[in-house]
């Protein structure tokens, strides 16, 4: 099965909870998608729904090389809670020279792990959803996204400091160390925030800036 050069394909290799919800986004974006599990009744049930669906030991390296897994750019490692099969897939995925491998992790040991054999991207996906909702639940945040480093952006409603202000005359980023980046009026979309944009309370804003200095803006009144 080998990868036509023109094809947006990723692999997905375990179609549990997590691969299948994932498999199927992807699909739904438009993206092509060959998911691979050592079930038949798994295959079974997502076969019609994904580009092409196999049944094969994710952890054979040799089972892989004749679904021509080596010739595609991207791999997701979907399994979690089976912690051998988990590694042994990656690791026979880094074998293959698959150049951009993503791996579910269950804890900051599988996490290490999997990093340390050379898995590209490693997600954790209960981890992260529960600090996500953790912030959400303790302030005004609406939304709440974390990168690398301690950078966060923010999207929570304004506080009352800075209504019917410009920006520029809040002192937002040197009080609070944080940038309103982009603004939402009732009814319309997202646009770019400027130091003339005037802030009304039932506006939407999204606020980007360090994570501690985020959860204190959002937690204004």
């Amino acid at each position: 099965m080998a990868r036509k050069a023109t094809s947006d394909v990723v692999v997905v290799l375990g179609l549990g909870r997590f691969g299948k919800s994932l498999a199927l986004e992807l699909m739904s974006q438009g993206t092509e998608v060959l998911g691979i599990d050592a079930s038949d009744t798994v295959v079974q049930k997502v076969a019609h729904r994904l580009t092409h669906a196999v049944v094969a030991d994710t952890t054979d390296e040799e089972s892989l090389r004749q679904l021509s897994v080596h010739e595609y750019g991207r791999a997701v490692v979907g399994i979690g809670s089976d912690l051998e099969a988990s590694l042994l897939t990656a690791s026979a995925l880094i074998n293959l020279g698959v150049p951009n491998i993503w791996a579910k992790a269950i804890s900051n040991a599988h996490a290490k792990i999997l990093t340390q054999i050379g898995v590209h991207h490693v997600v954790r996906p209960e981890h992260d959803m529960g600090k996500r909702v953790a912030h959400l639940v303790r302030g005004r945040m609406m939304d709440y996204i974390e990168f690398d480093d301690g950078f966060a952006m923010v999207k929570t409603t304004p506080p009352a400091f800075a209504i019917g202000r410009r920006l520029g005359d809040t002192a937002v980023r040197t009080d609070f160390g944080v940038t309103v980046v982009a603004i939402k009026r009732p009814g319309e979309g997202f646009t770019y925030a400027t130091a003339d944009t005037v802030l009304a309370p039932d506006d939407t804003i999204i606020v980007s800036g360090q994570v501690r200095n985020t959860e204190r803006f959002s937690e204004l009144t």
